[in-house]
């Protein structure tokens, strides 16, 4: 197995998972994760000779996210973390995934939403009461962690891109 194989095994996962942790644990994205990707995603497309029409026909695509999500962010139904990290990982997937990973991740959001909801309608119990991000994603008032949601489905999605299929295991 060669460098740019583990690169393409570790890097996306690797930052998808941390995405969804720091959303659900202070519900916010930082922008670093999706400049994070973007430029894994250019240092990979150049280390695969990924031809240039192929790159920016993956960043037409991250473009119609990004637009769509702030759509999105502008009505409120999710934050701007989740607009930036939509588009970064629709950048990874281009067209070829786009439909697929945003299908599985609308779906997988009103899942998660409807189980927030679900969990803002009970009481706390004495024993998490302590925990801030317990208590913050409770609050009536607080917004649901799409990131969650967004990551999960990148996660299902990954290994039927060209980034897996390019690895021979």
């Amino acid at each position: 197995m060669h460098i740019i194989d583990i690169v393409r095994l570790l890097f996306f996962p690797a930052l998808i998972a941390f995405a969804a942790a720091s959303d659900l644990l202070t519900m916010t994205i930082s922008n670093r994760i999706s400049v994070a990707l973007v430029a894994g995603f250019a240092a990979l497309a150049v280390a695969t000779g990924m031809p240039l029409t192929d790159i920016g026909w993956h960043a037409a695509a991250a473009a119609i996210v990004l637009t769509g999500a702030f759509v999105f962010f502008a009505f409120g139904w999710i934050g701007g973390g989740d607009a930036k990290l939509a588009a970064a990982i629709s950048l990874w997937f281009g067209f070829d995934q786009m439909v697929s990973y945003l299908l599985i991740a609308s779906i997988f959001g009103g899942g998660l939403t409807l189980l927030i909801l679900r969990f803002r309608g009970f009481m706390l119990p004495v024993s998490w009461a302590g925990q801030d991000w317990i208590q913050r994603l409770h609050r009536k008032e607080t917004g649901v962690p799409y990131g969650i949601a967004l990551a999960a489905a990148a996660l299902i999605t990954y290994p039927d891109t060209i980034w897996m299929k390019g690895i021979g295991l």
